[in-house]
């Protein structure tokens, strides 16, 4: 890891220490020159039987897991090496959620690098900035802040002090300092979400306390240099961020055909009140190119044909409803309509007791019931 990545807040207040043991408590004697007697509900061990974790009665051995600890012991820039493992281990500890003992780690590697005399500014500037990640984690927004500047101080436009920082002054309310970073970061990268998303609420706010004229008491928004804009978009994309920008934007993608839907279909429900069924099947035509899937704009697009007069349009629309839905009664019923509409008699008088075996309570279904029965009948005697 370079910087420690942010994670849902977890143990926020350092973390659980890891128990020691403390001499003269950790391990009892039960030999015969022990001071302590063995408890009496102890039997003695058998002679040949392991004590403790030893194999009897026929058991296999419990199996302890081993955990491949070699990462720690990984490169980390120019550190030398204890520092790294130091570094290591404070990321290990911020991905499993202790953000107490990584901040500890960071702080001894931070510690190591002065008494080492390491000079290393890229380095050092990430240890701080993994650390104020711990801070900001742990609610410590004021010492968030101050290793955030640092590490800015050793590398200057770096894009997650600056993130981290804006985080910081937002949540103590330090809302201009919190918008100049954060507008910061989107000249370096305009794809960071939550700096988009952050702005938009602090511009909000700001315009709320302190009316149009808000932006003339900002401090100066820096002007991120070409060179840095240029270096940070040549870094190679880690496999993490591209699956977090590609999820973001098909969410976004969603959001979008979620909204355009959901006009389109309004547009439509409207149009049928005022009797314009042409464009309403248009609208709910479109609204199906985003939802195909959608039951209730293939039965609200089937009235629209209903009233167009066409009839196969509106039973090929019914089919589908309930292919998706097949129990859908509103299908039924126009569906059976469509019958009527093509002089099917038998297939709506089919469709109408549907629509009855699934609510006795459609009154409509049945007056239209009564009504293809008598055409039925009508039909079958001009036959003859």
């Amino acid at each position: 890891m370079g910087n420690a990545q942010d994670k849902p807040p977890g143990s926020g207040g350092g973390g659980a220490k890891t128990d020691h043991a403390t001499p003269g408590r950790g391990r009892r004697s039960w030999g015969p020159g022990s001071s302590t007697h063995r408890p009496p509900d102890k039997a003695p061990v058998a002679n040949g039987a392991q004590a403790g974790g030893g194999h009897t009665g026929g058991q296999p051995p419990r199996e302890v897991p081993v955990v491949d600890t070699s990462h720690l012991d990984a490169p980390a820039g120019a550190l030398p090496p204890p520092l790294a493992r130091l570094k290591n281990e404070g990321n290990q500890l911020f991905k499993n959620g202790q953000f107490g003992e990584a901040l500890e780690k960071y702080t001894l590697a931070i510690d190591g690098c002065a008494d080492a005399g390491v000079e290393s500014p890229e380095d050092l500037g990430i240890l701080h900035s993994n650390r104020a990640a711990c801070y900001l984690k742990d609610g410590n927004s004021a010492d968030c802040i101050q290793d955030c500047t640092r590490a800015l101080e050793l590398q200057p436009y770096s894009l997650k002090p600056l993130l981290r920082r804006a985080m910081a002054y937002e949540t103590l309310e330090r809302y201009k300092k919190a918008y100049v970073d954060y507008k910061t970061v989107l000249q370096i990268d305009t794809g960071v979400q939550a700096a988009h998303d952050s702005v938009h609420r602090i511009t909000k706010l700001l315009i709320d306390q302190e009316g149009p004229d808000w932006r003339e008491n900002l401090p100066e928004i820096p002007l991120v240099p070409m060179l840095v804009k240029q270096q940070h978009q040549a870094k190679p994309i880690s496999a993490e961020l591209t699956q977090a920008r590609a999820s973001r934007a098909a969410n976004e993608e969603a959001r979008r055909k979620d909204t355009r839907f959901t006009l389109l279909k309004h547009e439509g429900n409207d149009f049928v009140k005022r009797g314009q069924f042409r464009d309403a099947a248009e609208k709910y035509s479109e609204c199906l190119s985003i939802k195909p899937e959608e039951c209730s704009v293939y039965t609200n697009r089937a009235i629209c044909f209903l009233k167009l007069h066409q009839y196969a349009e509106a039973k090929e629309d019914c089919d589908t409803a309930l292919r998706l839905e097949p129990a859908n009664k509103k299908a039924f019923y126009r569906r059976a309509l469509a019958h009527k509409g093509l002089k099917d008699y038998l297939a709506a008088s089919s469709d109408l007791q549907e629509v009855m075996v699934l609510d006795p309570n459609v009154h409509e279904a049945e007056g239209e019931l009564q009504n293809v029965t008598s055409l039925l009948r009508q039909s079958l005697m001009d036959k003859h």
